[in-house]
């Protein structure tokens, strides 16, 4: 017996969504083609046990081979139900807002430790990692984006050069760290030899980092997703998964 029919409370437990939201997510799924057949076999599981086996991995990041029992499948069938339903998840792609220009939005990077050596790089966590941009809406805690992921070594400011995310931010304020000078960002005021900030200036500077430290703190929870501690998929797998796991993490924040 698959975990959804087994009780709800597991559902709730293993995505860290309710019920609910988990059927928001489960509607968005179908409306994107989730329910179509694999080469005009049909799938042993419903469309909600599909969506939960994906949700279930990213949040835990088991084994396909420890998922398989969860679900009374077999391992190769838990693969082909990430590979097939795992773009599905993603969250919606960037729009230019209404009322942009009372919009505050704030990027962040985070390195990501990875298997793929094609997408990932020796980093400063002392981890083979990727870097992963993504922004946030200052009011809602909202992830309105996430870039496609860089080697771990590449700078914040050129990995969001790199990202195409600031075409779509032309007309809203966007809060970056230090690390993002020359961006066309808002950033604190910089130190400079022999010359202290002024009085004003640390006061600007405290008020841009207790803004800015929201973009942490969602990071933060999005990374109570597991996948994000240690993605093992390869090619398009961390970037399809950092993209769910905004999408996960919208709906679990969403009233």
């Amino acid at each position: 017996m698959g975990v959804l029919r087994a009780e709800r409370v597991w559902v709730e437990a293993f995505t860290g969504l309710r019920m609910e939201q988990f059927g928001r997510l489960l509607r968005v799924v179908w409306e994107r083609g989730g329910n179509g057949t694999l080469r005009g076999r049909p799938w042993s599981l419903s469309l909600a046990e599909r969506v939960l086996i994906v949700a279930v991995y990213y949040r835990t990041n088991l084994t396909m081979r420890q998922r398989g029992p969860l679900f009374g499948v077999s391992s190769s069938t838990v693969c082909r139900v990430v590979q097939r339903l795992g773009p599905l998840l993603a969250i919606k792609p960037l729009s230019r807002p209404t009322g942009a220009a009372d919009r505050l939005w704030i990027v962040g990077g985070t390195l990501i430790p990875v298997r793929d050596r094609q997408v990932g790089a020796s980093s400063r966590n002392y981890r083979f990692s990727a870097n992963v941009q993504v922004i946030v809406d200052a009011e809602t805690r909202l992830v309105i984006a996430t870039a496609r992921p860089v080697p771990g070594t590449t700078a914040d400011a050129h990995a969001w050069r790199a990202s195409g995310l600031a075409e779509h931010c032309q007309d809203v304020t966007i809060l970056g760290d230090g690390a993002y000078l020359n961006g066309q960002l808002v950033v604190p005021h910089r130190k400079r030899p022999r010359r202290p900030l002024l009085p004003g200036e640390e006061a600007d500077n405290a008020a841009h980092g207790k803004v800015r430290a929201r973009v942490e703190h969602v990071i933060g929870r999005m990374k109570n997703y597991k996948i994000l501690r240690d993605c093992r998929q390869h090619g398009n797998g961390l970037h399809h998964a950092a993209q769910a796991v905004a999408h996960l993490h919208n709906l679990a924040i969403a009233s």
